[in-house]
């Protein structure tokens, strides 16, 4: 194979290799300049809040902020037919869609399709997009640019710049949403955690060191104690935890839920603040949908004029412009239809889930009901759908769970449905002054 050059006449004798080599360094060595530079310029752009022209998030889109010059610097801003999608991503994430419980990315995935809710591109959903946005900390209003290189691989922190965006989500959602994913990843939390026969199995924590508390046996099994895995592992050096009588501690988490709870009074006391958002959620439903309905409104209007203008003459037909445009305008107003009739589906649903007070009496009764096995022992995954979280101490023992998981499992069993799968988000439901006083030996 021979190198012909029409700018550069190189022969083959050993002066021109070695001038066509130097010149690939020179090539080289530019080529490096050149994208240090580039990315120096579009660091400093980021830096100052605008937006570098990749491909946007889903949840937002691309509008000119300023001119420049010849240059136009642009910004991203949220855009409405798919932030709802988002959101409703993070909503399935952490509390479910009414019926079951919190949901993983494949759950969410399906739960999309099967409601013909697509992707931007008018696709189906598949774990990857559905995790893609679950992770992505854009959503928070916090975008990091220069976060990767070109091998994918993280940068050096002092490195990124962060662009402040539109949020989409609060952050104390997405770090709800990052322990839940956490928590279900396999790769952390070995499957016998969720699955195993173990009432609290996952659950419970040495409240000294914060370790996980697993399953020790005595007089060849004869007995059975929750012991700190740190203890047990590196010794009383790393930490002083206690070992705990498994049936006397099962049988102490089971009574307070039974007794402290699961009482329609405390039950309504707690889930007031969840009730109360739950109402302004939907104020906030009932108000994108009208926007919806009012873009779509608009949009046919628009579609009207130009259907007009082309009666009368004013418009080419045949021009691409006016296609392209026709076709814009139909898929924005069919898209706000179809978001207006999604996001209306779900206040409806969520309108027949209203909390009323014979379901509180009727959801308490029943879950100390089923709670417990004739002959003894409780049902796993109605004790998990009450409590997340179990912390162990000398003289106390901390049961905390989630607000909104309570609520879930109440809708659920209301419907008379199994409550939802193991949750993973625990913000204390219970104080320390609620705790039971574990009794010395």
């Amino acid at each position: 194979m021979k190198l012909v050059s029409i700018t550069q006449e190189m022969g083959d004798d050993p002066m021109h290799v070695m001038m066509r080599q130097i010149m690939a360094l020179f090539d080289e060595y530019q080529s490096k300049e050149t994208a240090k530079h580039v990315l120096r310029a579009m660091r400093e752009n980021a830096r100052q809040g605008f937006w570098n022209g990749s491909l946007p998030p889903i949840g937002y889109r691309v509008v000119a902020a300023e001119q420049r010059g010849a240059k136009v610097k642009k910004r991203l801003e949220i855009d409405p037919f798919h932030a709802e999608t988002v959101r409703s991503i993070f909503r399935l994430a952490l509390g479910g869609d009414g019926v079951s419980g919190s949901m993983g990315v494949k759950a969410i995935a399906a739960w999309l399709n099967e409601r013909s809710i697509r992707t931007r591109d008018g696709g189906r959903w598949g774990l990857g997009a559905v995790h893609q946005i679950l992770t992505r900390s854009t959503y928070t209003g916090r975008h990091e640019f220069n976060r990767r290189g070109k091998d994918r691989k993280l940068k050096p922190k002092a490195e990124a710049v962060v662009v402040d965006v539109p949020p989409i989500i609060d952050q104390a959602t997405y770090d709800a949403v990052q322990a839940h994913l956490q928590a279900r990843n396999p790769k952390k939390v070995p499957p016998r955690v969720v699955s195993g026969p173990t009432l609290l199995t996952g659950l419970i924590h040495c409240a000294k060191c914060g370790g996980a508390m697993t399953i020790r046996t005595g007089k060849g099994g004869q007995y059975r104690y929750y012991a700190c895995s740190t203890k047990a592992r590196q010794g009383p050096t790393a930490c002083t935890g206690m070992s705990v009588p498994m049936e006397k501690l099962d049988d102490l988490v089971a009574k307070h839920l039974e007794d402290r709870l699961l009482q329609p009074d405390r039950l309504e006391a707690i889930l007031s603040a969840v009730l109360d958002r739950r109402q302004e959620q939907a104020t906030r439903k009932r108000a994108h949908v009208a926007d919806l309905n009012k873009r779509a409104t608009e949009t046919d209007l628009r579609l009207k004029r130009l259907f007009d203008a082309i009666e009368n003459g004013i418009a080419d037909v045949n021009d691409p412009d006016l296609k392209d445009r026709i076709a814009t305008l139909k898929a924005t107003r069919d898209q706000a239809k179809a978001d207006a009739e999604r996001v209306a589906a779900s206040l409806g649903a969520a309108g027949q889930k209203s909390i009323a007070p014979d379901m509180l009496a009727k959801f308490a009764n029943t879950a100390r009901q089923r709670m417990r096995i004739e002959g003894g022992g409780y049902r796993r995954e109605h004790v998990r759908a009450l409590a997340q979280r179990v912390e162990v101490d000398v003289g106390e023992v901390r049961i905390l769970g989630s607000k909104s998981n309570l609520l879930q499992a109440l809708i659920a069993g209301a419907a008379e449905t199994k409550p939802g799968a193991v949750p993973s988000f625990v913000p204390k439901w219970c104080t320390r002054l609620d705790s039971n006083q574990w009794p010395p030996d």
